[in-house]
């Protein structure tokens, strides 16, 4: 919330979305964010992918998403806890196709034009770093994707 109240003023006046632990937006709510967006942020536990029923993803269009950041894969008991019990009904491939590399070919593939993901877990305070980072470089500075991510590589 620190984040975005700093960033609001910066082209961010017509961000809407979820923001909170209260409760998991459903299946409609991402589908609605994703197709209205032309810049998405995922910021949160385990995998974006386990959250979204793929099946749908697969079948959707999302042409207008010009950046799509994803920073998750940050794990805690209560979330591995989750995500454990949400596998065991779920086949090997489903698991695989959640990972980042085929995620990104997956949202690629639905027309997002530009995803910036981490490869491997990691930790809330690091994805904080990362955000700030990166609000900072394409909000405040105004620098490109790539010269961002760059400098995130540091």
């Amino acid at each position: 919330k620190e984040i975005l109240e700093k960033y609001h003023d910066l082209f961010t006046l017509q961000w809407e979305g979820v923001i909170g632990n209260i409760r998991v937006p459903s299946q409609a709510e991402w589908e609605q964010l994703l197709t209205n967006c032309s810049a998405f942020l995922f910021y949160g536990m385990e995998r974006l992918m386990s959250q979204i029923l793929l099946n749908r993803l697969a079948a959707m269009s999302i042409p207008k998403c010009h950046l799509m950041i994803i920073l998750d894969l940050v794990r805690s008991k209560q979330s591995y806890r989750r995500i454990t019990n949400s596998d065991i009904h779920k086949s090997c491939l489903h698991i695989a196709i959640e990972r980042p590399k085929e995620a990104a070919m997956l949202l690629s593939l639905t027309g997002v034009r530009s995803i910036i993901a981490n490869q491997w877990y990691t930790t809330l305070q690091e994805n904080a770093e990362r955000i700030e980072i990166l609000f900072e470089n394409l909000l405040s500075i105004g620098r490109t994707t790539g010269q961002t991510v760059h400098i995130l590589q540091k």
